[in-house]
């Protein structure tokens, strides 16, 4: 099988997780990446749409999930949340790896980001 992929970057979405009040509250932005692994030597030979995946309804399909409420206090479960989603939705999905970004995490000292990676598979779901 191919090692195909495709890669959506930083999704921005406005989402309500966390494990305070204020950020189920409040809100934050969050930004989700993605890379789906699948097979898309037949999109490749025919360009034709249906043959991959429709990558503005997977990001639509994300922002539906970050947006929701009520929203995880964990990260973690917003990932694990998205990965079996769109491996469900999107069946030509082989694997996809999942990243969420929580830059305005409520952490007192000075930092970068906060990030959470899941991998799941089909055998996952």
């Amino acid at each position: 099988m191919p090692n195909d992929k495709i890669r959506i970057e930083k999704i921005r979405a406005y989402g309500y997780h966390g494990v305070f009040p204020h950020e189920k509250s409040q809100g934050q932005n969050f930004y989700v990446s993605l890379t789906l692994a699948l097979n898309l030597q037949d999109a490749g030979k025919s360009d034709d749409l249906e043959q991959t995946v429709n990558y503005a309804a997977v990001v639509a399909r994300v922002v539906e999930i970050v947006s929701a409420r009520p929203g995880f206090n964990l990260i973690e479960a917003l990932a694990e949340k998205i990965a079996a989603s769109l491996l469900r939705d999107f069946p030509r999905i082989d694997t996809i790896d999942v990243e969420i970004h929580k830059p305005e995490a409520p952490i007192p000292t000075p930092f970068g980001d906060v990030i959470v990676s899941v991998s799941r598979t089909r055998e996952n779901l």
